[in-house]
């Protein structure tokens, strides 16, 4: 059974950087991407950045230059390293994974985590 465990969430200024971390066990083989989307309260589930296996990336206009996903293939972990942080990036963060990459960016992931809380104070 495939699970993704999120991790890295916390309380931080406005302006300060964290990272979050995202472990996938339960699975050989390599997922085809992954994924973090996050939602904020009252809010719908965004897509925050996705990357294939092959390393290519996708982020949300919002995150751009100011957050970093990247993964490492062996472990089936994928990070995001999240920089200049506001308070609208406040949200529960989600790591999603799939083999099929057009899911994940799709927000139609297989596998989804619990979601790490990401509170920015201004």
């Amino acid at each position: 059974q495939v699970q993704l465990v999120e991790s890295g969430g916390g309380l931080v200024q406005a302006g300060g950087s964290l990272r979050l971390s995202c472990a996938a066990s339960g699975s050989n083989l390599s997922f085809g991407a992954m994924g973090w989307y996050r939602q904020a309260p009252g809010k719908q589930r965004e897509l925050v950045a996705t990357i294939t296996l092959a390393g290519s990336t996708n982020y949300a206009d919002s995150v751009k230059g100011r957050f970093t996903i990247s993964r490492d293939n062996a472990k089936n972990t994928v990070l995001l390293q999240m920089n200049s942080l506001t308070p609208e990036d406040t949200a529960v963060y989600y790591c999603a994974a799939d083999f099929s990459p057009t899911a994940v960016i799709a927000g139609r992931a297989r596998y989804w985590g619990q979601g790490t809380r990401v509170t920015v104070s201004s």
